[in-house]
């Protein structure tokens, strides 16, 4: 009994955790409150550790807290992985898949296309987010694969190269035209627009920057790389951009590349999968496809 109490207390933690409140823990699991609030209660004295913050609207994890949700989360990731198996599932099974917008479209559909041809009865989702947030879904195991630029620092994850993407500057010959200026000083005269701050892409920019000695007055920030090529197609600037993604522009002459001090460092791409969860045989056959 005390196993299956276990159980059923650790379903109700992580479900407070992830709602961030017990009222609305209590609504999804369709108990009461005053039960989520003593089960809480019970596994705390069960730890000796408080696992909770109380706050006017709501719950936050301690640092104890956190650690313990990461487990138990991997702990259900894995039951449930073991149920799907025992229920003959696994011949079909599922794939999560987690990339960015722009890695999406250039990188993972036409290896999903062919995997879903080869596969039709695989149940597959796609989650388009940020590369740091795949990596850390990759980490809490609520996906099975992240496809993203390539992090410091893998962690409990396992990382599979999958090529490398190279970043240049481009603008229309119009606007290029229109900056009555030489290579060297488009930094200075043009409007320079760039990822937002926080993303890995425009921390890679800035890098080249500061080893560079350029220092752009007029930037202008988006958060999507697709609305920075817009963007630099309508004659607004000059955009930082991956140079896989403008080919085709590059090709036709509606947009042209500015010519740098020195080379933008190409960054790796690639896939990242658990290291400790049960490998779902998905991922190995989605892999065999992506290093064609």
């Amino acid at each position: 009994m005390e196993t299956y109490d276990n159980l059923s207390r650790y379903k109700i933690f992580l479900a407070v955790a992830e709602c961030k409140s017990i009222s609305k823990a209590a609504a999804q699991l369709y108990i009461s409150q005053p039960a989520v609030s003593m089960t809480i209660k019970k596994l705390e004295d069960s730890l000796h550790a408080t696992l909770f913050i109380r706050k006017p609207r709501g719950v936050e994890l301690t640092a104890n807290g956190k650690r313990l949700y990461e487990s138990a989360k991997q702990a259900f990731n894995i039951l449930t992985t073991a149920e799907d198996r025992l229920k003959g599932q696994q011949s079909a099974g599922r794939l999560r898949i987690a990339a960015s917008n722009v890695l999406c479209k250039h990188f993972l559909m036409p290896s999903l296309k062919e995997f879903t041809g080869l596969y039709p009865d695989i149940d597959i989702s796609i989650t388009c987010t940020s590369s740091s947030t795949a990596c850390t879904m990759v980490e809490e195991c609520n996906i099975d694969l992240a496809l993203a630029a390539k992090p410091e620092k893998a962690g409990v994850a396992v990382w599979q190269p999958l090529g490398t993407i190279d970043y240049i500057f481009v603008c229309t010959p119009a606007y290029r035209d229109k900056l009555h200026c030489d290579s060297d000083n488009i930094f200075e005269h043009g409007n320079i627009m760039l990822l937002d701050k926080d993303n890995v892409s425009r921390r890679h920019l800035n890098q080249y920057y500061a080893q560079n000695g350029i220092n752009p007055l007029h930037i202008l920030e988006v958060n999507e790389m697709d609305m920075l090529i817009e963007f630099a197609r309508m004659g607004i600037g000059v955009s930082g951009v991956v140079k896989q993604f403008v080919e085709q522009e590059l090709d036709d002459g509606s947009l042209l590349e500015i010519e740098l001090p020195a080379p933008i460092a190409p960054r790796e791409i690639g896939f990242l999968y658990h290291r400790v969860q049960p490998m779902n045989e998905n991922i190995i056959k989605f892999l065999a496809i992506a290093a064609k």
